[in-house]
């Protein structure tokens, strides 16, 4: 009977992080388009990766939110998650070296991967007005992206971590990824951009 109940609480966690993950993969996205896994899939033909590896990466992308959630919660609520084509983008700021390791090593685990990037900082008194700032930034850079008629938003994802700018996704061509990072560069605040976006078919 105990182990009948552990397995069901288990399973009731698993799903919660997964749906968790679709949303917060939703909120990373400027279009909002994968609000649930229907969602996700129903959209998937709209990006440069088609429906396939749209699936996939969903899959990794949930399953690297539950091992982080299973290890550590406040590591889970600290790390963000982008993940394009198997290659996966983790940022956000932790407090030691140590969970920024764990974090790498966590994203490996999942089935799929082919490549972690780890742009985790390290807390350096971060107060409320820089996440805030942060926050600022890349709204504001979503809302520009989805306003280009140049620019396919859902094939992006971004994140702003202590004014640095974290640009990942695929790309149509070269003209358009110049266009997403100078909306980027010209965001108030923005110290430096980071670009991990690929361009397709290249």
């Amino acid at each position: 009977m105990k182990l009948r109940l552990g397995r069901q609480i288990q399973s009731a966690t698993m799903i919660g992080v997964i749906l968790f993950g679709l949303l917060h993969l939703a909120a990373c996205s400027p279009t909002g388009a994968l609000l649930s896994a229907g969602a996700g899939v129903a959209n998937a033909n709209q990006t440069e990766k088609g429906l396939r590896s749209t699936a996939t990466d969903l899959r990794i992308h949930a399953e690297i939110n539950h091992y982080l959630f299973q290890k550590d919660f406040d590591l889970f609520g600290a790390v963000s998650i982008a993940v394009e084509q198997g290659r996966v983008l983790l940022t956000g700021s932790v407090a030691t070296p140590k969970h920024r390791i764990t974090a790498t090593r966590l994203s490996w685990q999942a089935e799929g991967v082919r490549e972690v990037l780890n742009e985790i900082q390290i807390k350096n008194n971060v107060g409320i007005t820089d996440k805030a700032r942060d926050v600022l930034i890349n709204r504001r850079l979503q809302s520009q992206l989805l306003l280009d008629k140049n620019i396919r938003s859902i094939n992006f994802s971004t994140d702003a971590v202590n004014a640095v700018v974290y640009l990942f996704g695929i790309a149509r061509d070269q003209a358009e990824l110049d266009r997403v990072i100078n909306h980027a560069r010209n965001i108030q605040y923005v110290s430096r951009v980071v670009n991990y976006v690929t361009i397709a078919n290249r």
